[in-house]
Protein backbone atom coordinates (compact mmCIF):
# COMPACT_ATOMS: atom_id res chain seq x y z
CA UNK A 1 0.00 0.00 0.00
CA UNK A 2 1.37 3.43 -0.75
CA UNK A 3 0.65 6.58 1.06
CA UNK A 4 -0.96 9.41 -1.02
CA UNK A 5 -0.82 13.16 0.17
CA UNK A 6 -4.05 14.07 0.65
CA UNK A 7 -4.72 17.66 -0.40
CA UNK A 8 -8.17 18.92 0.69
CA UNK A 9 -9.28 21.53 -1.64
CA UNK A 10 -7.88 19.68 -5.23
CA UNK A 11 -11.34 17.44 -5.00
CA UNK A 12 -13.04 20.03 -4.64
CA UNK A 13 -11.72 22.41 -7.38
CA UNK A 14 -11.72 19.58 -9.44
CA UNK A 15 -15.54 18.80 -8.92
CA UNK A 16 -16.43 22.65 -8.82
CA UNK A 17 -15.21 22.93 -12.41
CA UNK A 18 -16.21 19.88 -13.69
CA UNK A 19 -19.66 20.49 -13.68
CA UNK A 20 -19.48 24.23 -13.27
CA UNK A 21 -17.09 24.88 -16.60
CA UNK A 22 -19.33 27.26 -18.13
CA UNK A 23 -19.94 29.59 -15.18
CA UNK A 24 -16.86 29.85 -13.71
CA UNK A 25 -14.14 27.42 -15.14
CA UNK A 26 -11.89 30.35 -15.41
CA UNK A 27 -11.04 33.24 -13.15
CA UNK A 28 -8.79 36.40 -14.21
CA UNK A 29 -4.96 36.02 -12.84
CA UNK A 30 -4.60 39.77 -14.02
CA UNK A 31 -4.75 42.53 -16.13
CA UNK A 32 -2.82 43.06 -19.29
CA UNK A 33 -3.32 46.63 -21.14
CA UNK A 34 -6.41 46.24 -19.86
CA UNK A 35 -7.33 42.43 -20.71
CA UNK A 36 -8.07 40.49 -18.05
CA UNK A 37 -5.64 37.30 -18.51
CA UNK A 38 -7.34 34.44 -17.98
CA UNK A 39 -6.00 31.29 -16.50
CA UNK A 40 -6.02 27.52 -18.13
CA UNK A 41 -5.49 23.59 -17.36
CA UNK A 42 -5.59 21.31 -19.74
CA UNK A 43 -8.02 18.22 -19.69
CA UNK A 44 -6.27 15.14 -18.32
CA UNK A 45 -7.10 11.46 -18.47
CA UNK A 46 -5.15 9.19 -16.12
CA UNK A 47 -5.15 5.05 -17.24
CA UNK A 48 -3.35 1.52 -16.08
CA UNK A 49 -2.40 -0.43 -18.30
CA UNK A 50 -0.94 -3.84 -16.75
CA UNK A 51 2.88 -2.42 -17.95
CA UNK A 52 2.47 1.45 -17.39
CA UNK A 53 0.09 4.47 -16.37
CA UNK A 54 -0.77 6.49 -19.00
CA UNK A 55 -1.44 10.43 -19.08
CA UNK A 56 -3.11 11.32 -22.16
CA UNK A 57 -3.48 15.59 -21.41
CA UNK A 58 -5.47 17.80 -24.27
CA UNK A 59 -3.00 20.44 -25.99
CA UNK A 60 -4.55 21.66 -28.96
CA UNK A 61 -2.63 24.33 -30.80
CA UNK A 62 0.43 23.91 -28.69
CA UNK A 63 3.82 23.15 -30.10
CA UNK A 64 5.69 20.17 -28.99
CA UNK A 65 8.44 22.87 -28.06
CA UNK A 66 6.14 24.63 -25.98
CA UNK A 67 5.37 21.95 -23.84
CA UNK A 68 7.78 20.75 -20.81
CA UNK A 69 7.61 17.82 -18.92
CA UNK A 70 9.62 17.45 -15.37
CA UNK A 71 9.62 14.79 -12.46
CA UNK A 72 10.57 15.70 -9.05
CA UNK A 73 10.15 13.99 -6.04
CA UNK A 74 7.27 11.90 -6.86
CA UNK A 75 5.36 14.37 -8.83
CA UNK A 76 5.06 14.88 -12.58
CA UNK A 77 4.58 18.46 -14.19
CA UNK A 78 3.06 19.19 -17.22
CA UNK A 79 3.65 23.32 -18.08
CA UNK A 80 3.94 24.91 -21.42
CA UNK A 81 1.94 27.89 -22.95
CA UNK A 82 -0.76 28.20 -25.96
CA UNK A 83 0.63 31.32 -27.84
CA UNK A 84 -2.08 34.01 -29.14
CA UNK A 85 -2.21 33.79 -33.30
CA UNK A 86 -1.25 37.15 -34.40
CA UNK A 87 -4.08 39.67 -34.80
CA UNK A 88 -5.08 40.30 -38.04
CA UNK A 89 -5.96 44.16 -38.55
CA UNK A 90 -7.94 43.74 -41.46
CA UNK A 91 -10.58 41.38 -39.39
CA UNK A 92 -12.91 42.43 -36.73
CA UNK A 93 -12.86 39.96 -33.63
CA UNK A 94 -16.67 39.28 -32.54
CA UNK A 95 -15.95 36.86 -29.91
CA UNK A 96 -12.84 34.86 -28.32
CA UNK A 97 -13.47 31.68 -26.34
CA UNK A 98 -10.02 30.16 -26.92
CA UNK A 99 -7.88 30.62 -23.67
CA UNK A 100 -3.86 31.64 -24.31
CA UNK A 101 -1.15 31.29 -21.89
CA UNK A 102 1.26 29.21 -19.51
CA UNK A 103 -0.43 26.39 -18.01
CA UNK A 104 0.89 23.99 -15.52
CA UNK A 105 -0.67 20.58 -14.58
CA UNK A 106 0.98 18.43 -11.70
CA UNK A 107 -0.03 14.75 -10.41
CA UNK A 108 1.45 12.77 -8.46
CA UNK A 109 3.15 9.47 -8.99
CA UNK A 110 2.98 6.30 -8.03
CA UNK A 111 5.47 4.37 -6.38
CA UNK A 112 6.38 1.96 -8.49
CA UNK A 113 6.68 3.42 -11.69
CA UNK A 114 10.33 3.60 -13.03
CA UNK A 115 10.86 7.13 -13.85
CA UNK A 116 14.00 6.60 -15.97
CA UNK A 117 11.48 5.00 -18.44
CA UNK A 118 8.92 7.78 -19.14
CA UNK A 119 8.36 8.77 -22.60
CA UNK A 120 5.95 11.19 -24.29
CA UNK A 121 4.42 11.42 -27.39
CA UNK A 122 2.42 14.31 -28.99
CA UNK A 123 -0.63 13.30 -31.64
CA UNK A 124 -3.27 15.33 -32.98
CA UNK A 125 -3.12 17.68 -30.00
CA UNK A 126 -3.25 15.36 -27.17
CA UNK A 127 -0.31 14.95 -25.25
CA UNK A 128 0.27 11.02 -24.14
CA UNK A 129 3.31 10.56 -21.14
CA UNK A 130 3.80 6.68 -20.79
CA UNK A 131 4.81 6.18 -17.50
CA UNK A 132 6.08 2.27 -17.15
CA UNK A 133 5.54 0.13 -14.09
CA UNK A 134 8.73 -0.85 -12.26
CA UNK A 135 9.63 -4.42 -12.15
CA UNK A 136 8.93 -5.32 -8.37
CA UNK A 137 10.50 -8.44 -6.82
CA UNK A 138 8.26 -9.96 -4.43
CA UNK A 139 9.91 -10.44 -1.65
CA UNK A 140 9.73 -14.23 -0.54
CA UNK A 141 7.66 -15.21 2.34
CA UNK A 142 9.70 -16.18 5.57
CA UNK A 143 8.44 -17.17 8.74
CA UNK A 144 9.56 -14.94 11.94
CA UNK A 145 10.65 -16.61 14.84
CA UNK A 146 8.45 -15.95 18.35
CA UNK A 147 10.63 -15.45 21.00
Amino acid sequence: MSLIRWEPFSALEDSFNRFMPSLFGQWPRGFDGGRAELSWRPSADISETDKEYLIHAELPSVKKEDVKVTVDDGVITIAGERRQEKEDKSTKQHRVERFYGRFERSFFLPENVDSNAIRCENSDGVLTVHMPKAKADKPAPKQIKVE
